[in-house]
């Protein structure tokens, strides 16, 4: 396809680049090996937190244009997949506090009684969850309406999507480490284990300083997602019989009606790591302009719409 701009990637951060762009008046087309349903981002938790991203300035402003864009999302759930949820993110020790909670509405610190045993530490906010199923739907049909399109191609160089439009976005997660090629791009292995809920309607996360181990409980209208593991540099997608167990274990000592929840599905994820993210200008060979957007880590959602924007800023300044 021959337009404006073709957005190399099609999991949440692409798409939602794809739907600012063309909303802007763009033709906009969007190029993927993987359908949307296939991407890293559709086995995502979806909980609005930024989460091991960096720049800490750059992720505050992208987190909260986010938080944002989402919580007007979620005023229509049934089409969006988005939705306003309570929780609890717990921890061993204290945290500092990031430049972004001061603009989350009602965020404070949890009290003794709010918080899951053997965690001393928290914050309560009301923040969106999103069913990613759900919402790379919404979010691709959002694009159709705008005229965009989705095409399921190979794209085994940026250049050949530079000989189609003037602009390029690369919004490649992982695939960036051999396409660009950026070796600082590696995965973060996360495994999750989806049950029935037996009645949980907050969700919560955890971490224990000591041990590294991550907990999260996340309600969907699919059931509850239990997490998790963060294993850098692990490339293995199978989900693994003891780490399942591990984690409903952990999980259950937060919400003890787990332990016996139905097992719904197993899932791995390889989250697209980088330090920092990467959002920047480039030049193709062609003299395209090439704008590179990746390496969000497990923080995809919580940045897409800050990211998105950000995009079309740096688009506009070079008059693509």
């Amino acid at each position: 396809m021959a337009g404006d701009a073709i957005v190399v990637g099609a999991g949440v951060i692409g798409l939602t680049a794809a739907v600012v762009l063309a909303e802007a008046g763009r033709r906009v087309g969007v190029w993927s090996r993987e359908r949307a349903a296939d991407t890293t981002s559709a086995v995502a938790g979806g909980l609005w937190w930024p989460y091991r991203i960096e720049p800490e300035e750059a992720v505050a402003a992208w987190s909260l244009e986010s938080f944002r864009a989402l919580s007007a999302l979620a005023a229509r759930p049934g089409e969006t997949g988005v939705r306003l949820v309570d929780g609890t993110h717990a921890s061993t020790a204290p945290e500092e506090q990031g430049p972004w909670t001061a603009g989350v509405p009602g965020l404070r610190p949890a009290g003794p009684g709010e918080l899951p045993p053997g965690y001393g530490h928290g914050l309560r906010a009301r923040t969106p969850l999103v069913d990613m199923t759900a919402y790379l739907g919404y979010l691709q049909r959002r694009l159709t309406a705008a005229g965009g399109t989705v095409t399921g191609r190979d794209v085994p160089d940026l250049t050949e999507a530079g000989r189609a439009a003037p602009l390029v976005v690369n919004c490649t997660g992982l695939g960036a480490r051999d396409l660009v090629p950026d070796p600082l791009v590696h995965p973060v292995q996360g495994q999750v284990v989806v049950v029935e809920n037996p009645g949980v309607d907050e969700w919560l996360a955890a971490e224990d300083h000591d041990t590294g181990e991550i907990l999260y409980v996340l309600p969907q209208p699919y059931g509850v997602v239990l997490g998790g593991t963060a294993r850098e540099h692990v490339w293995d997608r199978t989900p693994s019989p003891g780490t399942a167990r591990s984690i409903v274990s952990r999980c259950a000592r937060a919400h003890p009606r787990l332990a016996g929840a139905r097992v719904l599905a197993h899932r791995v994820g390889l989250r697209p790591a980088r330090s920092p993210a990467r959002l920047e200008t480039d030049r193709l060979p062609n003299g395209a302009r090439l704008i590179h957007n990746y390496g969000h880590g497990g923080a995809g959602v919580t940045v897409s719409w800050g990211c998105a924007l950000a995009v079309a800023e740096l688009a506009d300044a070079a008059g693509c």
